[in-house]
């Protein structure tokens, strides 16, 4: 049918499906127990959307099936692709994923300043809690030192030397 004989009105914009947090190409969806749990809890809560969307308008229903619809496909790939990793599964004296790191800007404007943060998953990693993805670079010049040992990060064009000075896991 040609274009001319369809209403303006009937014509819906595509819904805007949020994405869900960067994972590079390639890289292993390692999540925590944690994790893992906020993950089912919120495909729950988007199921229930679904399931009780109570609009009357059906171009705003649509819409919103649509989107949710959308979000919870994104979800449940992220989900099945999920690889949980265990505390018990690291070695407790070396960071690894899951591990919280306490340590100290040994050179750079942050220099004596000390930071603690944990190592999780992208869709868990949150700054205000001080949960950094495994991905990030702060993240990926700390894996793998031990306590007492010097990481460096390239923070703003500026190599700082960090010093790890404690490794637990939760």
């Amino acid at each position: 049918m040609s274009r001319g004989f369809v209403k303006e009105d009937d014509q819906e914009e595509a819904p805007f499906i949020p994405p869900r947090a960067s994972l590079p190409a390639g890289a292993i969806n390692y999540v925590t127990p944690f994790g893992y749990e906020q993950l089912l809890k919120e495909r729950e809560e988007i199921e229930e959307k679904l399931g009780n969307i109570d609009i009357d308008n059906d171009k705003e229903r649509r819409h919103l099936r649509a989107t949710l619809s959308g979000s919870l496909n994104l979800l449940n790939e992220r989900i099945s692709s999920a690889r949980i990793i265990k505390n018990e599964d690291q070695p407790k004296d070396e960071v690894r994923f899951a591990a919280t790191v306490k340590f100290h800007f040994i050179t750079g404007r942050q220099r004596g300043e000390e930071r603690t943060f944990q190592i999780v998953g992208v869709d868990e990693s949150n700054i205000k809690e001080n949960k950094i993805a495994f991905v990030a670079p702060l993240a990926v010049a700390l894996t793998g030192t031990k306590e007492g040992e010097i990481a460096r990060f390239t923070l703003g064009g500026t190599v700082e030397e960090l010093k790890v000075v404690e490794i637990t896991y939760q």
